[in-house]
């Protein structure tokens, strides 16, 4: 499956934090807690996959990436409750926030995939524009930081990326389980 924004594979990663990794009492932390990490979701991650490739197939993203996503966020659905965050702000799988967007779709369905996956696709953008000196690899990932905390939170220090983000790692844990994802078929 071609990924019109870059490769997932070729993107550096650092991998979770230490406070990330410890969401699973990991005593390890970077790629290889990531990866533990995701290992833990994909039973609960195997009843979306068809979605998953489905919408990345339709969007040219890649379903490693969403998995990835889907795995930081909800931990595959696990961490909701009907369908929502324990703040009540975050909705389905992916958490469309519902303070910036209007959820579509059931809370697992394929509606909220899309629609999620085009939101990630409209933050890669604004950070191709905001960015243009950055690698397509770069924007990917300056896509998925923005994903977590909105394009302005994104720093120009590319080495940075994740300064202002959620346990100071999201982008560089989202690649690094979406890199494991890649290799389960995704």
């Amino acid at each position: 499956m071609a990924c019109i924004f870059g490769d997932v594979m070729k993107i550096d990663t650092t991998g979770a934090s230490e406070v990330t990794a410890k969401q699973d009492k990991l005593t390890i932390k970077g790629v290889e807690a990531s990866k533990k990490l995701a290992e833990v979701d994909l039973t609960r991650m195997e009843k979306y996959k068809s979605i998953i490739t489905k919408v990345g197939k339709a969007k040219k993203m890649d379903p490693a990436v969403i998995a990835g996503i889907i795995s930081r966020e909800t931990r595959a659905g696990n961490l909701l409750k009907n369908g929502w965050d324990p703040t009540g702000n975050g909705f389905g799988l992916m958490q469309v926030d519902k303070r910036h967007h209007t959820p579509a779709g059931a809370w697992d369905s394929e509606q909220h995939i899309t629609q999620a996956t085009e939101i990630l696709i409209g933050f890669i953008k604004e950070i191709k524009a905001k960015f243009s000196e950055w690698t397509p690899e770069q924007s990917f990932k300056g896509g998925i930081a923005a994903y977590n905390k909105g394009v302005s939170r994104v720093t120009a220090q590319y080495e940075n990326i994740d300064v202002k983000t959620s346990h100071l790692d999201y982008s560089n844990d989202v690649v690094a389980r979406a890199q494991w994802f890649r290799s389960k078929g995704y």
